[in-house]
């Protein structure tokens, strides 16, 4: 987990400004609005914009000089429809290039335009600094007419723990760390958590959250936190694997360079578990993280084993990389038991989503239609991408291998993801409405709000939709 001080000054950045006195006001105008704009200026402070060459491109920011030699005001550029179009967090862009100060916005947006900007402002705010120092934005937003700030700050806290959690090296972000990030959320929030953990994996039925991890000097084990008592039952499961070598079946050196964020689907589960707790959301909730290490050891599970899981259903093991699916496959099984409402598993399961969809989009599948509407509504309106995958029923033979029930990695490497999502469907069958996301966790390179690094992918989308998907 983040220190501290990273933790505290990340908090501090990614916060809304307390006071509007002496701020800097801050005119937004997008390229095709300039000209008319410009004109409506005096003439010192047109002459002044067009020396800049400021002509309001997407994310341009200049402060204008006031009388007394401080900043006077500062206009910011929206672009034009095709560069919002191209674009996340325009907020993020323009927090990056003005200088110090404590600015509140002067322009009138659209509730989702400036729910949009504000939450970009915050999470430009952003740095993982635990092990290398790095500046951070001097600019500050007074909290903005019009949007819930509280929940914008909610969500970009959610937003900073499952960056801290995936951006932390195996070294410090084994199992036991997991654990702890887990148990300092539920004292944040009162819930209650309870671990099963090593051999106690066996006695209480997670056989094969106990093979994956059995390898590893750090010990595996089941993290169960609940919170809420009235409303609706949700239930989130991440894959919790915080180092995978690939086992037996050995990544090349290439491949194993990030599976320090193989746990990206328990962070994302973890800061999506922040908001919804935060916000107070009337619901049941129960997190679910398998928390393990696929190492390389002498009692190694082993290509060829068939092994038997929580729910009874045989594995053969035709790959030990393909270790994700097995230990959501207990978890799943476990979750299903108390039959909530809503099951979402959430998992950097496959290379194949990466293949189909790119860094970007985060692809997800939906036992039900109506699911499906609402996290793709959701999405549109948060700037969290999402793009639906087919639950495909022809391709369960080719998760049957014959010999087991179930077969952990098919031969052939078509339809990767789906075969992966319809392997774990077949641990949910209590539950008529379950989703599996797909993520990948990480943002390749910089940009506007999202650093080169660990980032959360679809929990936004999942936080707006929520409370109208758990009130059907």
């Amino acid at each position: 987990m983040a220190d501290k001080n990273s933790k505290s000054a990340n908090a501090k950045a990614m916060s809304f400004a307390h006071s509007d006195q002496g701020t800097i006001k801050l005119t937004l105008v997008s390229k095709d609005e300039f000209a008319g704009w410009l004109e409506s200026l005096s003439g010192g402070d047109a002459g002044w914009i067009k020396s800049t060459g400021f002509k309001g491109g997407y994310g341009q920011a200049i402060a204008m000089p006031g009388d007394d030699g401080e900043i006077g005001w500062a206009v910011a550029g929206m672009g034009d429809e095709r560069a919002r179009s191209r674009n996340r967090f325009l907020g993020a862009k323009v927090r990056s290039v003005l200088p110090a100060g404590v600015y509140s916005l002067a322009s009138d947006l659209g509730t989702e335009q400036l729910t949009d900007f504000s939450l970009g402002w915050l999470l430009e705010g952003y740095r993982f600094d635990r092990y290398a120092k790095k500046s951070r934005p001097k600019a500050e937003l007074v909290r903005p007419n019009g949007v819930d700030s509280a929940r914008l700050e909610a969500v970009a806290a959610g937003e900073a723990l499952a960056r801290d959690l995936i951006n932390t090296p195996a070294s410090d972000m084994g199992p036991d760390e997991l654990e702890a990030a887990a148990h300092a959320l539920a004292e944040e929030h009162a819930a209650t958590i309870e671990v099963v953990s090593g051999d106690d994996l066996l006695s209480q039925t997670f056989p094969l959250v106990h093979a994956v991890g059995r390898a590893s000097t750090r010990k595996p084990r089941l993290i169960d936190i609940r919170w809420g008592s009235d409303g609706p039952m949700l239930t989130l499961v991440g894959k919790g694997v915080c180092f995978d070598t690939g086992g037996l079946n050995l990544k090349p050196t290439a491949s194993m360079a990030l599976m320090k964020k193989d746990m990206g689907g328990s962070a994302n589960v973890l800061g999506l578990a922040h908001m919804i707790m935060a916000s107070g959301m009337q619901c049941q909730l129960r997190v679910l993280i398998p928390a393990v290490e696929n190492s390389v050891a002498g009692d190694a599970f082993r290509p060829g084993d068939i092994l038997t899981s929580r729910k009874g259903l045989t594995v053969e093991i035709n790959n030990t990389d393909a270790e994700g699916r097995l230990v959501l496959a207990d978890a799943l099984t476990f979750a299903d038991a108390d039959e909530p409402d809503l099951i979402i598993s959430m998992a950097t399961l496959t290379g194949a989503a990466r293949v189909a969809v790119g860094a970007d989009l985060a692809p997800y599948y939906a036992t039900t239609q109506a699911d499906a509407d609402a996290v793709e509504t959701a999405a549109s309106h948060v700037a969290d991408p999402v793009w639906r995958m087919p639950f495909w029923e022809p391709y369960e033979k080719m998760i049957e291998p014959g010999i087991a029930d179930l077969d952990n990695a098919p031969k052939g490497g078509f339809a990767g993801s789906i075969t992966a999502a319809l392997f774990l469907r077949r641990f949910v069958t209590e539950t008529p409405r379950y989703m599996h996301f797909d993520i990948y966790g990480w943002c390749p390179s910089n940009e506007p709000g999202r650093p080169k690094g660990g980032v959360g992918q679809g929990i936004r989308a999942l936080f707006e939709a929520l409370p109208g998907m758990l009130s059907k």
